[in-house]
């Protein structure tokens, strides 16, 4: 949980409609969480969202991957399989 300032709030919803909770229950079940941890959870995604990535954060990534590789036979092999 974010601590913003050193306190917590709480939150109470009325009025929400039932399919909704249960769709809720059912994700927060999914996702090994109470339902108020993944309303949390579902709030800080959605007020926070991740930061973008530049080119340059991306450069170098996944290089241990293609490193035995041979790009133009790995690349025709693949658009073989698409047939």
């Amino acid at each position: 949980m974010e601590d913003i300032g050193g306190k917590v709030a709480t939150l109470n919803i009325k009025n929400l409609p039932d399919g909704l909770y249960k769709k809720l229950q059912a994700r927060a079940k999914r996702e090994r969480r109470s339902v108020a941890q993944e309303v949390i959870g579902l709030l800080s995604k959605a007020l926070n969202p991740p930061r973008q990535l530049s080119i340059l954060d991306l450069k170098g990534l996944g290089k241990e991957y293609w490193q035995d590789l041979e790009a133009t036979e790995h690349v025709a092999k693949e658009r073989a399989s698409w047939d």
